[in-house]
């Protein structure tokens, strides 16, 4: 799904179950939606239930994406164009939702993550499912754009009712709805009884209760290369996702440019190579990726401390990696990796 960015936003971790649908216990059910594989996976589930509950998901998932989809006809497309117009629209009560959340995280941001920058996203090509290719976009509309200063602030809700008083207000959720998404996921499966599972939607996951005697243990994935930079065990309710700038990108003339935009210049990250966010709420961990990979070195831990999180890791483009403490308990490094090392709080 192009519009929440998901398939190419965030596919940077790599599921610490290998082969685990041969893993005695699980059912493991692979869905196509928001232009990923999201990964279901159900530990000591009756086959009947667990295709029935399934395809719940799959239909609730579609469903997200017709609604929430950025550019695609849709609820979403109407209320941008409604906005664009100078319009008051009514608008379906989960945009409304989507739309009270973001504005409460792009608040605690500092508006780091910030989804009213659609015209941003579109400039860039990071809008369409393909990598963008071509010339780069024209920089002097990227700056009349970043002028305008969109934000979720400009937003005037009244019910479902919804204006804006900026017209450049360009709402894109890419960047956190798929939290939310499998926010919802874990919902529906706790109230169909379903006690020990994990949905893993590109690499970024939410998990319930624990396959058996042991914990879900994932991977967080080496920025550079194919492999894994360190793992993490996942405790009943926790979530990890991350947002890297190595998996979507456009190349011109040998540069890439990173698809995470910095909402204060209009152009793309450069410093940090991905960030993690383990916690227990879906949504929030999705925005907070984004806007430490915008923060970068100089104002991470501000961002973290604002936004309320003990568990981050982000790494640079030198390799340096940079965490809370409570992370650094959490994570088992492979050999070699953090040589280079920076913890809040320390020296």
């Amino acid at each position: 799904m192009t519009s929440l960015r998901i398939p190419l936003l965030l596919l940077l971790l790599l599921l610490g179950l290998t082969g685990c649908e041969k893993t005695p216990g699980i059912h493991k059910e692979t869905l196509y939606v928001f232009g990923t594989l999201v990964e279901i996976s159900l530990y000591d589930v009756a086959p009947e239930k667990a295709a029935a509950v399934v395809g719940e998901l799959n239909q609730t998932f579609r469903k997200m994406h017709e609604d929430w989809h950025a550019w695609k006809p849709g609820a979403l497309t109407e209320l941008n164009s409604a906005i664009a117009r100078g319009e008051t629209v009514e608008t379906l009560p989960s945009i409304i939702a989507l739309i009270e959340r973001s504005r409460e995280l792009s608040q605690l941001s500092g508006g780091l993550f910030n989804p009213a920058i659609g015209h941003l996203v579109g400039l860039w090509g990071f809008h369409q499912d393909d990598l963008p290719k071509g010339s780069l976009p024209d920089f002097d509309r990227i700056k009349e754009r970043v002028a305008a200063n969109p934000t979720m602030d400009d937003l005037i809700l009244d019910g479902t009712q919804v204006a804006s008083r900026n017209p450049l207000v360009k709402l894109d959720f890419g960047a956190f709805a798929k939290g939310v998404a499998l926010d919802e996921a874990v919902r529906i499966l706790k109230s169909r009884g379903i006690t020990n599972a994990i949905v893993n939607a590109g690499g970024d996951l939410n998990v319930i209760g624990r396959p058996g005697d042991r914990a879900w243990k994932v991977g967080i994935r080496h920025p550079v290369d194919w492999g894994v930079i360190a793992s993490v065990d996942l405790a009943d309710g926790e979530v990890l996702y991350t947002s890297g700038n190595y998996e979507r990108f456009r190349e011109h003339e040998g540069i890439r440019y990173a698809h995470i935009i910095d909402p204060r210049t209009g152009m793309p990250v450069t410093h940090i190579v991905s960030a993690s966010v383990l916690h227990r709420d879906g949504g929030l961990a999705d925005a907070a990726a984004t806007a430490l990979s915008v923060a970068g070195p100089p104002g991470w831990e501000k961002v973290a401390e604002a936004m309320g999180l003990d568990h981050v890791l982000l790494v640079d483009d030198n390799g340096t990696v940079y965490a809370t403490p409570a992370m650094i308990k959490r994570v088992t490094f492979e050999p070699g990796e953090a040589k280079r090392m920076v913890v809040s709080g320390q020296p």
